[in-house]
């Protein structure tokens, strides 16, 4: 070592020289209260935040010995002094927790981490010993609690989010509400999970990055992409903006999204309001219907109020022998207009072999029938409108023989028909069925 540099290390222990200068920044710009004692147990370090907790000055603290008289009070002094020159021969880190005394004259309850300082030569030359206020640690660890707590054991699906609006992280129940494995959204557009709804939830994102998160909850409906298809799913979403708080000023680092998978309870409320409707709608056909004086117009106020939010056209052919049958109600084929018995009617329809009213006809049940993709000429060789792309036919029954078949048929904008649909149709079939019963009644008594 060279006489120069011999002189600056001196001069750096003996607490002068750019090295000591060095080293009091570094002690002063700490987050967390910071003091070192030596073999002695003499105070020779104490930072700002340690002044700013006790309220002693670093003039005050180094150079007495012990706690005794300034630091502590008397019957604490002592013990508190023993645990932490206890750290000098042990292992690692010690913590303790003990109660120090203010400048003003208050007690502060402090959690210490100390550590002993070995000399050159290896042995023991003293402690340090970093303490916060108990509470703060509390509500730091409290904190990581929480925050381990969610990326473990929560119902919610929890995503961190990078300003890229690429997921940084992923707990569990996320991951299995996305279908996939923990890691495998790391670090990948959002666009690659999703069909559908991704654009809602960037947006949504973005906003929060922007302007800070929603007050409310807000749902989207999202498709997954999936080894088994696509599926649908609804979730209700919340949204935290993350920003450092290190920064000077508020440094958005990335959003945390928590989500909910409500599909269940969504598509639960969807039936119930659906339900609801159509036997509203039964309700009030049923009196509208029982003003008719005609049974097959009461038949067509029936269709009518029931193909409202159910299908796009309803057909209704009455048999005319062996299998064969005859188209008696419509709606328009051109325009939407309402059902109206067929002017000429009577004449058998052609329908080729195989054609789902056949089917329904034959099995005595309904049937469900859709157009394949592309749908070419699939509605006009069964003599549908053209628009047609889902269709549900069942036969008409009254006093235990079958007067008809209905045909409902939607177009490929909506959905195909499902059970519950088919339930509901049945319910409306057999009024129209008695409906046209009477008609024919009354047609033979004429």
């Amino acid at each position: 070592m060279s006489a120069s540099t011999s002189e600056t290390a001196e001069r750096a222990a003996d607490g002068h020289g750019p090295g000591a200068d060095l080293l009091a920044a570094l002690l002063d710009g700490m987050d967390a209260a910071l003091c070192a004692l030596d073999a002695d147990g003499t105070v020779t370090h104490w930072n700002r935040e340690a002044e700013r907790i006790l309220g002693w000055s670093a003039a005050e603290a180094v150079g007495r010995r012990g706690f005794d008289g300034w630091a502590a009070r008397s019957g604490d002094a002592a013990d508190a002094l023993a645990r932490l020159m206890g750290a000098m021969g042990a292992p690692g880190r010690q913590v303790h927790e003990f109660a120090l005394l203010r400048k003003d004259g208050g007690r502060v309850l402090v959690r210490t981490q100390s550590a002993g300082v070995r000399g050159a030569d290896g042995a023991p030359a003293g402690v340090y010993c970093a303490f916060s206020e108990v509470h703060a640690q509390i509500d730091l660890e409290r904190s990581i609690a929480l925050s381990e707590a969610l990326f473990d054991d929560a119902s919610w699906g929890v995503v961190l989010v990078d300003v890229d609006l690429r997921p940084t992280v992923v707990n569990g129940q996320a991951a299995r509400a996305m279908g996939v494995g923990p890691r495998t959204p790391l670090g990948r557009p959002l666009a690659e999970l999703l069909v559908q709804g991704v654009e809602e939830l960037e947006s949504a994102l973005q906003h929060v990055l922007a302007e800070g998160g929603p007050r409310a909850a807000a749902e989207v409906w999202v498709t997954l992409r999936s080894a088994d298809g696509e599926r649908r799913r609804c979730w209700r979403n919340a949204f935290v903006r993350l920003s450092s708080p290190l920064a000077e000023e508020p440094v958005p680092l990335g959003v945390g999204w928590l989500f909910q998978d409500v599909t269940e309870e969504r598509l639960a409320e969807q039936e119930a309001n659906r339900l609801r409707f159509r036997y509203s709608q039964l309700h009030r056909a049923g009196a509208a219907a029982a003003e008719c004086e005609d049974p097959t117009e009461a038949a067509t106020v029936l269709l009518d109020f029931a193909l409202a939010g159910f299908a796009d056209h309803v057909l209704v052919d009455v048999t005319a022998g062996e299998r064969r049958l005859a188209r008696a109600v419509a709606t328009p084929a051109g325009a939407p207009g309402p059902v109206a018995p067929v002017a000429g009617g009577g004449v058998p329809l052609r329908y080729p072999s195989g054609h789902p009213a056949l089917q329904a006809l034959s099995r005595q049940g309904p049937i469900r029938a859709s157009a394949p993709t592309p749908p070419g000429s699939w509605a006009s060789d069964r003599h549908w409108p053209q628009d047609a792309a889902h269709a549900l036919c069942l036969p008409l029954r009254s006093r235990g023989r079958t007067v008809g078949v209905a045909t409902f048929l939607r177009s490929s904008c909506r959905p195909s028909f499902e059970r519950p649909d088919t339930m509901y149709a049945e319910t409306v079939g057999g009024r129209v069925a008695a409906y046209l019963d009477l008609a024919a009644l009354d047609a033979t008594e004429r």
